[in-house]
C-alpha cells in the first residue's frame, strides 16, 4: 500500500490571503458604509437632475457595495475552522459569492447599456450643474475609500478585488463629471448617455473576466501559473522517481491552490532515503518552482498502480 502524506505548511483556508485581509476588515466596513451612502445620494441626484450617468454610476456603486460585502463575507468564512464534514471549511463560499456577484454585475451593466441606447433614441434634458454637485460627492467618497484600501491591496488578493471595484467607481465618477460639464457648458445632451455607455462598458468586460476565473475554480481547472506538464517533469526529474499518475491540481478558493499525486518510486531508492526524506524532496521540488504549498503525495512501489481501482485514475 502506498504512503499518503499531506505536506503542507499552512492550514486549509488560512492562507496569506485570509490572514492579511482580516487586518483590513475595519477599513473594508468603512469603505462599504461610504459606498452605500453615496449610492443613495447619487440615486436621489440622478432623479432630481434627470441624469442617466448619475443613475448608472449609482448602479455601479451598488455592484461595488456587493463586492465589498463579498470581501467581508469571504474573510468571515475563511476564518471558520474545517470540520469532519467540510474538510476545507467554508473557503469555497467565496467563489460562490463571486459567481453571484458576476450575475449581478452583468445584469446591471446590461441595463445601463440598454438605458443609454434608449436615451439616444429619446433624449432627456439633463441638469448639468446639479449632476456636477452629486458627481463631486461620489468622486470625493471614492478617493477616501481608495485611501483606506491602497495599503491592503498590496498584501491581500481579497482586498485588492475590493480596491479595484472602488477604483473603477472613481473612474465612473470622473465620467459623470466630464459629461455634466459638457452638458452645462455646451448644452450637448448626448454627453450624458455617452458617459453611461462608458460606465456600462467598464462593468461588462471586467465582469466577464471575473466570471471566467470563477468558472475555472468551480470546474477545478489547474491554478493560474501552474503548468501541469512542468510539474510532472520536475517530479520525474527526482532521483528514483519512475512515474507520476493521478496528478491533479486545483484551487479551493483565491490564494489556496492544492495538488495531489501518486508518485512511483524505485524500492531501492525509497529504502535508502526513507519515506520522509522523499516527501521532503517532493515538497521542496514543487515549493521552489511552483506556488503550491498544500500538496498531498502518495508514494508507491513500482507495479502498485496496477492494483488500484479504476476510479482512482
Amino acid at each position: 500500500m502506498g504512503v499518503g502524506h499531506d505536506h503542507a505548511h499552512a492550514p486549509p483556508g488560512g492562507g496569506g490571503t485570509g490572514t492579511a485581509a482580516s487586518a483590513y476588515r475595519g477599513r473594508l466596513r468603512i469603505a462599504l458604509g461610504i459606498t452605500l451612502t453615496v449610492m443613495v445620494v447619487e440615486i436621489v441626484g440622478g432623479v432630481l437632475a434627470d441624469s442617466l450617468a448619475l443613475i448608472a454610476d449609482s448602479a455601479h456603486m451598488a455592484t461595488d457595495a456587493v463586492g465589498l460585502a463579498m470581501a467581508l463575507l469571504a474573510i468571515h468564512f475563511a476564518n471558520r475552522p474545517a470540520s469532519e464534514r467540510r474538510t476545507f471549511g467554508y473557503a469555497r463560499a467565496e467563489i460562490l459569492a463571486a459567481l453571484a456577484n458576476c450575475l449581478l454585475l452583468l445584469g446591471v451593466g446590461g441595463y445601463v447599456l440598454y438605458e443609454a441606447i434608449q436615451r439616444f433614441i429619446t433624449p432627456a434634458q439633463t441638469q448639468g450643474g446639479l449632476t456636477i454637485v452629486f458627481g463631486l460627492v461620489g468622486l470625493v467618497a471614492n478617493m477616501i475609500s481608495l485611501s483606506l484600501l491602497v495599503r491592503g491591496q498590496k498584501e491581500s488578493l481579497n482586498v485588492r478585488g475590493a480596491f479595484l471595484e472602488v477604483a473603477a467607481d472613481a473612474l465612473g465618477s470622473v465620467a459623470v463629471l466630464v459629461s455634466a460639464t459638457l452638458v452645462l457648458t455646451t448644452g450637448w445632451q448626448a454627453a450624458d448617455p455617452i458617459a453611461s455607455l462608458v460606465i456600462g462598458l467598464m462593468i461588462v468586460p471586467r465582469t466577464l473576466k471575473l466570471l471566467r476565473e470563477t468558472l475555472d475554480v468551480l470546474l477545478e481547472s489547474a491554478p493560474k501559473g501552474v503548468d501541469m506538464a512542468e510539474v510532472r517533469a520536475h517530479v520525474l526529474a527526482l532521483d528514483g522517481v519512475e512515474d507520476v499518475h493521478d496528478l491533479h491540481a486545483w484551487t479551493i478558493t483565491s490564494g489556496m491552490p492544492v495538488l495531489s499525486a501518486h508518485v512511483v518510486v524505485r524500492s531501492d531508492v525509497l529504502n535508502a532515503l526513507g519515506h520522509e526524506r522523499m516527501l521532503h524532496e517532493l515538497q521542496g521540488c514543487l515549493g521552489d518552482h511552483f506556488d503550491v504549498e498544500h500538496c498531498t503525495f502518495q508514494l508507491e512501489p513500482v507495479g502498485h498502480a496496477e492494483h488500484e481501482a479504476r476510479l482512482c485514475h
